[in-house]
């Protein structure tokens, strides 16, 4: 596949997102950043475990606060040069101040929220500015980010709030109203009334959930756009457009998107472009087909920086809209309403602009709405190294290990212009929990995903064979180190597999795959195939000879039995004493309990020959899932997970002894499950003597 890297620093990290409040008087304390442990794997998905009980609502604050007459203080994002930068001392000397400190009779929102509200200071988060830009003109969207329950009169204790999405959930964030200024005036956004605060308060509070306003130098506004809505995000270089452009921009507006456009400067044309302008963004509002003569593509642009910006064919007062009937002109001229806005042909567009940036919002954003809306299924999954991490497909012996996802695509789309019977699909792969750990030297994995076609009713984890002998359907144009890699597809119906990886193996991340289609999907993991184990063995009769009068093995008595055996069949050696503490606690063996277990190794001996391929008597940990499977266990993906962090060593390879160990481990748990079900339904009750016998002697 092709890598593209993405230098621009856009990238996003949040190991955990913001906790949405601290009480005074409690500390609650969370995983270091960045920690990488088997715990973290088992229990949090790389996020804090929170104590539910020590965490209030903004409300409950803003009420406790009030009631104790006591401004609050954030202490998860301190008024300290820790929540400004973490590469660098401050240029300037900052004072973190409260809004009745900065000027008399401070206001939230003044007469609403819009592009005048929105003033670039000295960070450059202009992408994230933009962003905030667009969703001014959504009144709905823009009070889902910024509840209206806040104000610096009724109820003020210093307290606010904002609400972000954040990997497939909406979050709370609060903060107190202490914003960094120097000689009295604010340093970051702001809003030009120096008395309305609603922007640099929505700054701050974006800038604690990736850990730093630092954080938020460089980056896109898709992704800020994508944490405002929820919606999954594409973009569409216009120098080569797809053909079928106008009418997804058309059905995007049916749906609700949202969708903004891009001009470099050196594009000329008829546009009049600031001089100090790097790029000019344009939010794109409505198309129209208009017709007198033949058949007119319009669309209608609003320049959220508030001034017009075209000067070519159906500007205002131009000689084309002589064209059209009255009745036309009268109809497009009243739909304009903002001074900012204008209307131009879409072959204009499509010429003069560099590029169309869309974000397709979801059914739980436009609740309420009677538009159209997509189908999303959303899936939340992990690369682990040595296990699920198996690269792209230039690396097809650990390819196959990466997680899958079954797609089945049943109707296809209502009046497709090219004629063809297809479902429409985006797909889009986020890596998680990069921006924030950016002070620890996180940069983006280089991402991408490809799409398989499958037997209908396919539900297992494909093996390597499969890709060895079968193309990809369709696949991301390229590999890139953003925070989300997005593509559309048009797809016959039927059923596929969604394949999301980074582009080396061995990278090690957490993601969340979401597929957006116009009509019903359905989305799920691939379950690990059920492979029939080897056929069993014949016991050899040695247990006599060694067991002596109790007729029990111990310790030393089973390393002379190994000993002499596994000399004479040329078998690999292990680590006894790590065998003994996984019977019934007694620390011998009984006769059906040897039997039991030499039959076992025996089996998984062969198993581990077929798979050290190098007679290295070491197989490495992607084979050990293969190797898992042979052996008669059925694990799923997180177990897998565990097993390589557990017993692989650095070069992602398991050596005999812990292959061995690791296999009796799992028949101790399983024999003992099943001792403790006894009724047979896979669920068990255990008060905590019988939990400490099940897992000290496993």
């Amino acid at each position: 596949p092709e890598v593209l890297e993405w230098n621009q620093l856009s990238t996003d990290t949040g190991i955990e997102p913001a906790p949405a409040s601290s009480d005074l008087d409690a500390k609650t304390d969370y995983p270091p950043a960045g920690a990488n442990s088997i715990y973290s794997a088992i229990l949090s998905r790389n996020e804090a475990v929170k104590d539910a009980k020590r965490l209030k609502t903004f409300l409950e604050l803003r009420d406790k606060y009030v009631k104790k007459k006591v401004v609050f203080e954030d202490p998860l994002f301190p008024a300290d040069d820790s929540s400004l930068f973490y590469s660098r001392k401050p240029s300037m000397k900052f004072e973190w101040k409260r809004p009745s400190e900065i000027c008399e009779n401070p206001q939230f929102i003044i007469d609403g929220a819009n592009r005048t509200d929105i003033c670039q200071g000295e960070l450059g988060d202009c992408w994230l500015l933009a962003a905030i830009a667009c969703l001014t003109l959504n009144e709905k969207l823009l009070y889902r980010v910024i509840p209206q329950d806040q104000s610096f009169t009724e109820n003020y204790a210093g307290i606010f709030h904002f609400q972000f999405w954040r990997y497939g959930e909406w979050i709370d964030v609060i903060v107190d109203d202490r914003i960094p200024t120097c000689n009295n005036q604010l340093v970051f956004t702001k809003s030009f009334r120096e008395n309305e605060f609603w922007s640099a308060l929505l700054e701050k509070a974006y800038a604690k959930l990736h850990g730093s306003y630092e954080a938020l130098k460089g980056g896109n506004t898709l992704e800020a756009m994508e944490d405002f809505t929820g919606g999954v995000t594409e973009f569409f270089e216009l120098a080569e457009p797809p053909k079928e452009l106008y009418s997804i921009m058309r059905k995007a507006l049916e749906r609700g998107s949202l969708m903004g456009c891009s001009i470099d400067v050196s594009a000329g044309g008829g546009f009049l472009i600031p001089s100090n302008a790097d790029f000019l963004s344009v939010l794109f509002f409505q198309c129209d087909d208009v017709s007198k003569n033949g058949r007119i593509r319009l669309i209608r642009l609003r320049n959220p920086w508030g001034w017009v910006v075209w000067k070519g064919p159906w500007s205002p007062n131009s000689k084309e809209w002589s064209t059209i009937s009255i009745a036309d002109k009268e109809n497009l001229k009243k739909q304009t309403v903002e001074t900012s806005e204008f209307w131009m042909s879409f072959d204009d567009f499509k010429k003069y602009f560099t590029k169309l940036e869309m974000c397709n919002l979801t059914p739980d954003t436009l609740q309420g709405d009677e538009r159209h809306s997509w189908t999303v299924s959303v899936h939340e999954g992990r690369w682990v190294r040595g296990s699920s991490a198996g690269g792209c497909r230039n690396f097809p012996d650990t390819f196959w290990t990466n997680p899958q996802y079954r797609l089945q695509l049943h109707e296809e789309d209502d009046d497709p212009e090219d004629g063809r019977v297809a479902c429409t699909v985006v797909v889009a792969l986020m890596q998680k929990g990069r921006r924030m750990q950016r002070h620890q030297g996180a940069k983006f994995l280089t991402i991408g995903f490809s799409i398989y076609e499958v037997m209908r009713g396919q539900d297992q984890h494909l093996q390597k064979d499969f890709f060895l002998y079968t193309a990809s359907k369709a696949k991301c144009k390229t590999y890139i180190n953003l925070r989300e890699v997005t593509e559309r597809f048009r797809l016959p119906p039927g059923e596929y597999v969604v394949i999301p990886t980074t582009f080396n193996p061995h990278k090690e991340g957490e993601f969340i795959l979401r597929v957006f289609s116009e009509k019903q999907n359905t989305s799920e993991e691939m379950l690990e195939p059920e492979v029939e184990t080897e056929e069993e063995k014949q016991f050899r009769i040695i247990y006599q000879q060694i067991a002596g009068e109790d007729m029990q093995i111990c310790a030393n008595e089973l390393k002379t039995i190994m000993k002499n055996v596994l000399s004479k069949q040329n078998m690999l050696c292990f680590s006894l004493e790590r065998l003994l503490p996984q019977t019934d606690g007694t620390g011998k063996l009984n006769l059906q309990e040897f039997k039991h277990l030499w039959k076992k190794i025996k089996e998984w001996q062969i198993i581990f020959k077929r798979y050290d391929v190098d007679k290295s008597c070491t197989i490495s940990s992607f084979e050990m899932r293969n190797a898992v499977n042979d052996a008669g266990f059925h694990l799923n993906k997180q177990l897998y997970d565990i097993i390589a962090m557990r017993y692989a060593d650095e070069r992602l390879n398991i050596d005999f002894d812990s292959y061995i160990c690791c296999f009796v481990r799992l028949e101790g748990m399983f024999r003992a499950f099943n001792a403790f079900d006894k009724d047979g339904d896979g669920i068990i009750k255990l008060n905590v003597l019988e939990w400490l016998q099940l897992t000290m002697y496993s």
